[in-house]
């Protein structure tokens, strides 16, 4: 469901811990005793790990204001039994987004059209390119442009840029929006957890320029996108999400490639919403998604 975005009406319950008997007895026994009613609840024990996962949507009974600052003090007997990893967030804040891009518009006019148009939640503080190229595009949706070109001689003065503007701006996410350079280890490092990249699921089998003409040439039959949280292996943190669609040999490369933009919006958009909407967990090299 889409929570009701005006502060204090929703909040949500995201946690993790070693899966025992008792948690959701306890979570929603806790809920009860401070008058909150559940609105919406997903959960998932993975017995490879033995944790327990679990998001939990909730609203006062009564119709009131919700007193997060309560709530989470009051918690913490709660998850100090259980051992719990957990966070209790307002479901009507608006997560602070710098959007990274090279030459490629699709996904980054994807994400703030969904955005303008309330789809996404996101205050998207920055957007911030190694190319002048997109700066109108930006300026089309009232969104601040930054252009840091990146050579190899200043690429490490371009990521202290980015980390500052991070930690200046108090940005929760930052999305990798077809933005054509590495990161460094240290950089992926400091933002792991809450840096999502996108790529063409036909990594690594045609990599570099053009890999859709490339997969055109080999007669390819499905296409698809991946969504991932950044990692210093490149292109293989945890996915988040992925899309695919068929492809036959009466399309021509361009159409390929078209369609392939197509996916990897889809992807892109997907993981961007559910991880602003905590509902994305790091279960090690993979991910909890609780739709």
């Amino acid at each position: 469901m889409t929570p009701d975005r005006r502060p204090g009406q929703h909040c949500v319950l995201t946690l993790s811990c070693p899966d025992t008997l008792g948690i959701v007895h306890a979570v929603s026994g806790f809920l009860v005793e401070h008058g909150c009613t559940i609105r919406e609840s997903q959960q998932f024990e993975d017995p490879d790990s033995g944790t327990f996962f679990m998001r939990v949507q909730f609203a006062r009974a009564d119709g009131g204001e919700l007193d997060v600052g309560a709530l989470r003090t009051a918690f913490g007997d709660v998850s100090a039994r259980f051992g719990m990893t957990w966070r209790v967030v307002d479901a009507s804040e608006r997560q602070r987004v710098v959007i990274m891009v090279s030459r490629f518009a699709h996904c980054l006019n994807d994400l703030l059209f969904r955005n303008s148009v309330g789809e996404l939640n996101l205050d998207v503080v920055a957007v911030l390119s190694n190319h002048p190229d997109l700066g109108r595009l930006a300026d089309n949706y009232d969104v601040p442009f930054r252009h840091i070109p990146v050579t190899p001689d200043t690429k490490p003065a371009a990521e202290a840029a980015l980390l500052d503007l991070v930690r200046t701006e108090r940005v929760d996410l930052v999305v990798l929006a077809r933005y054509m350079q590495i990161l460094s280890d240290e950089t992926c490092k400091q933002l792991e957890g809450r840096a999502i990249n996108i790529h063409h699921s036909m990594l690594p089998s045609f990599k570099g320029a053009r890999p859709y003409h490339q997969a055109h040439a080999r007669g390819v039959k499905v296409i698809g996108a991946t969504a991932h949280y950044v990692t210093p292996d490149l292109d293989e943190g945890p996915i988040i999400e992925q899309e695919l669609m068929r492809v036959d040999h009466t399309m021509s490369a361009d159409e390929f490639a078209a369609h392939g933009r197509e996916v990897e919006c889809r992807a892109l958009a997907r993981a961007v919403r559910w991880h602003t909407e905590n509902r994305v967990a790091l279960n090690g090299t993979k991910t909890v998604v609780l739709q």
